[in-house]
């Protein structure tokens, strides 16, 4: 569940993926294309290859017509193994998430691995996978070795998630990414938090909100 106080609401998503699969890049990219009442700088913590060692942090907010402040804390997992540790932390109490996967055929292995080890992660720190919102992005589907859309899609049919096809670097698929999760996100928590019947937000004026759309 979100952390909730007196006049606010945080929820926290996460971006989860094997190494060099593009989290850090949507987090950049939906940075800058977010224009909300509320948005923070976005901060990096990487090594000298430019890998992300921590984790990103894009704070977000707006204002529901009852005066409820949502805010949205926005972060990456290391996608090296050795900091599984600190995938595990940033995990913890997370409200959504978004696997990005490569689409590049060479990763296929990695991408199984990392999805395996978030559904462990999640269980590890209490989270209910199953029930816990989730997208699952094919990043860099432009490269000349990505397996074809049609052939994930059909890999990938029998799964309960949405998927989204992505090329991070130009933005293409970044805000789909990100909409489809909060959609999630909505339908699994508006009921328990009356965000329609006390705080007057609808699915889409929810989304609009984010999105820092009139």
């Amino acid at each position: 569940m979100p952390e909730r106080d007196a006049n606010s609401l945080t929820f926290k998503l996460v971006y989860y993926g094997p190494a060099q699969s593009g989290k850090t890049t949507n987090l950049l990219r939906l940075h800058d294309l977010l224009s909300p009442e509320l948005k923070g700088e976005l901060m990096t913590m990487e090594t000298k290859d430019d890998r992300t060692l921590f984790f990103d942090l894009l704070p977000l907010g707006f204002r529901a017509p009852s005066g409820l402040l949502l805010k949205f804390r926005l972060f990456t997992v290391p996608g090296q193994v050795a900091h599984d540790g600190t995938r595990k932390a940033v995990l913890s109490r997370a409200d959504g998430i978004v696997f990005v996967a490569d689409s590049d055929r060479a990763q296929e292995t990695n991408n199984g691995e990392s999805f395996q080890s978030m559904a462990e992660n999640c269980h590890r720190v209490g989270l209910d996978f199953e029930q816990l919102p989730l997208v699952v992005q094919f990043n860099k589907c432009d490269l000349p070795t990505a397996v074809p859309e049609p052939e994930i899609r059909e890999r990938w049919s029998a799964a309960p998630w949405p998927l989204v096809f992505a090329v991070a670097l130009d933005g293409t698929g970044i805000a789909a990414t990100f909409e489809a999760l909060l959609r999630a996100v909505y339908r699994r928590h508006a009921d328990s938090l009356e965000l329609a019947t006390v705080h007057g937000l609808g699915e889409d004026a929810f989304i609009a909100g984010v999105l820092g759309q009139p």
